[in-house]
């Protein structure tokens, strides 16, 4: 079974590296070109992944054309390329991965249903949990969500991609999957802001939990299971990229935490913090559903200069007290 994977970051990378464990050729389309020249000639990424030896069963390219005999094809391009990305991908009836995290900005669709709009014959699943990907492609343990419709598909998709130290979850809840990675990115940058701002771990595990809350009124709203967004994909992801400087997120709402200005952080980054862009998206998706989610609001009021960081935490400090469930 030849896998393919769309996109060169880290994330690509290591997935690529997951799935060429196998045994089998992996195709990793790769937009920059020193890039593609590493991983065929040296068997490296230097660039998003460095210090890991690459499986020589890894081959990059940069025609999407050449995805056409693969068996299954992971999505790993930033959300909002997503849809031009697919558009010139070979259309078919193979599985599309989708391992991306964040909502469409311009049209508010989930990225599930931008898929199934350009490639109406392809089964789509969702590849979602606690990943840093220097650790998966380094061969760490990690547990993930693999959610699709169809469980056959996601058996073999499964048989495919596990591994001892890489354990992915069958799900059918597509949209549950897409919601916890989704909305724990904007989360992360309010975890890194009370980090940056020194407001302790108090703070933090407050947030996480309140900030959970959110993610699961949000999930609910929109047909998601409780039992998935308190899982790997939802949870245990938010756990995670709210606890580390790893998280290209969490390290976005430090620098914002320290004084920094956004545009300047998000300037210096070749690689994406998705939860920019997905905050004002998310804050008009919960408002057009009635969804409470301040602490969203605040993040996307911070990351567009309409607040300061101080007038931020002071307006959520500021929030009536209800009952905890309320």
């Amino acid at each position: 079974m030849t896998i393919g994977v769309i996109g060169g970051g880290a994330w690509g990378t290591a997935l690529a590296q997951v799935a060429a464990a196998g045994g089998s050729e992996v195709i990793l389309w790769v937009r920059e070109p020193d890039v593609r020249r590493a991983v065929n000639d040296v068997h490296e990424n230097p660039v998003f992944l460095p210090g890991i030896a690459l499986s020589p069963l890894i081959r990059a390219t940069d025609t999407l054309g050449a995805l056409h005999r693969c068996d299954a094809i992971l999505v790993v391009t930033p959300a909002q390329h997503m849809r031009a990305i697919l558009a010139e991908t070979p259309q078919g009836s193979v599985p599309l991965v989708l391992c991306a995290k964040g909502i469409e900005e311009a049209t508010m669709s989930f990225l599930h249903e931008v898929a199934q709009a350009i490639h109406p014959r392809a089964p789509i699943a969702v590849l979602s949990g606690p990943t840093f990907a220097h650790e998966v492609a380094a061969g760490l343990p990690t547990a993930v969500t693999l959610a699709v419709a169809d469980r056959s598909v996601g058996e073999v998709l499964r048989g495919r991609l596990a591994r001892p130290n890489f354990r992915p979850y069958l799900s059918d809840d597509v949209i549950g999957a897409e919601i916890g990675g989704a909305v724990k990115n904007v989360l992360a940058i309010a975890c890194g802001v009370v980090d940056g701002c020194g407001l302790g771990q108090n703070a933090r595990a407050a947030l996480i939990s309140r900030g959970f809350a959110e993610m699961t009124r949000f999930g609910l709203a929109h047909g998601a299971r409780a039992e998935t967004l308190a899982g790997l994909s939802g949870l245990g992801d938010l756990v995670l990229t709210c606890s580390s400087v790893a998280s290209r997120n969490f390290s976005l709402g430090k620098g914002l935490g320290e004084g920094r200005r956004a545009k300047d952080l998000l300037a210096d980054r070749r690689t994406v913090a998705e939860g920019a862009y997905t905050a004002p998206v998310l804050a008009r998706a919960a408002a057009k559903a009635g969804v409470d989610m301040p602490i969203a609001s605040a993040v996307c009021r911070l990351l567009s200069g309409e607040a300061t960081v101080k007038e931020t935490v002071d307006g959520l400090l500021a929030r009536p007290l209800k009952a905890e469930g309320a």
